[in-house]
């Protein structure tokens, strides 16, 4: 089965997910300033929060076809 864009899309989503996840891991466990920790999360919530409505949107896509 080949892959379509919005398999492509959600994987990108995840991945930027992981991606903010790993900075945010490194730089707790490297002491960062805590103002540059808070933004990291929020840039998390952020990208999980466009990954779910992104896997949400193609469920509801493809639950026709």
């Amino acid at each position: 089965m080949p892959f379509d864009l919005t398999d492509i899309l959600v994987a990108a989503a995840v991945l930027a997910v992981l991606a903010v996840l790993v900075l945010g891991i490194g730089g707790f466990a490297r002491g960062a300033d805590p103002k540059r920790a808070n933004r990291r999360m929020w840039m998390r919530v952020g990208a999980q929060a466009l990954a779910i409505a992104l896997v949400l949107l193609v469920f509801w896509l493809k639950r026709g076809a």
